[in-house]
């Protein structure tokens, strides 16, 4: 009887505390999930060197990838002075929404400390989207070559938007050349060189190499940012960078 009694006792407190401790796990993993998740509205993942974005200014240290400036006055696809105190360095797709959301809304706020010659930003085109995305970043760089990539980046995010597909078509690209006025005959040539094709694929390489394997992702600072995160979140990564510098 003694013994009947014992268990029953002990069944009425391990069935409790069996509840409790398998709440406790459940309410565990609904928060790992959810840290986990990614804002579907800011774009997407960096690969293996870097775990995370910084939605702070401060936070955990995050590798060094200052080795993604290069920093050469030759650079077509660069705005700032060479010797800026902070460099940005943007990895992007001309198909991507993202891409387009951030040209039109963060990158005007960015180039008036370029203006005031305190950042410079440096372009690459990664072209995870594929051959129209690649076209795309082709005809920028034969922009570039007339000194027009600026405009012609901003045309191909007009308003914040990305181009179809059929938008990026050879003849609609070169189509956008003329309309801003470019010499379409030497477009058509530099589009299709052999040194624009190799300036192209090392853009993407320098991004793959990073784990940049979607857009946009950038490296302020040599600290990493992903996604189309809001301007303040560049802005003060701005400042820090600056505060680093000096």
């Amino acid at each position: 009887m003694g013994v009947h009694n014992g268990r029953a006792a002990r069944r009425t407190w391990v069935v409790p505390v069996l509840i409790v401790v398998v709440g406790a796990l459940l309410i565990s993993l609904v928060i790992m999930v959810n840290r986990g998740q990614a804002d579907p509205g800011r774009g997407t993942e960096l690969g293996a060197a870097v775990e995370e974005a910084p939605t702070e200014v401060e936070g955990p240290a995050q590798p060094d990838l200052s080795s993604a400036e290069r920093h050469d006055p030759d650079d077509l696809q660069a705005a700032g002075p060479v010797d800026a105190p902070v460099t940005l360095v943007a990895f992007s797709d001309y198909q991507c929404p993202f891409c387009a959301r951030w040209s039109h809304e963060t990158l005007p706020l960015m180039m008036e400390h370029v203006q005031a010659g305190d950042l410079r930003i440096e372009w690459r085109d990664v072209n995870v989207f594929g051959p129209a995305s690649e076209r795309a970043a082709r005809a920028s760089y034969a922009a570039a070559r007339q000194g027009a990539f600026w405009e012609y980046h901003d045309t191909l995010f007009a308003d914040g938007e990305k181009r179809s597909e059929a938008q990026l078509s050879d003849e609609a690209l070169v189509e956008l050349a003329e309309g801003l006025g470019l010499d379409t005959e030497q477009f058509v040539t530099d589009m299709d060189s052999p040194e624009t094709a190799d300036q192209i694929a090392k853009n993407a390489q320098l991004g793959l190499d990073l784990g940049a394997y979607s857009t946009p992702v950038f490296v302020m600072g040599g600290q990493s940012i992903v996604g189309a995160q809001p301007s303040q979140v560049f802005l003060d990564a701005f400042e820090q960078a600056l505060a680093q510098a000096e």
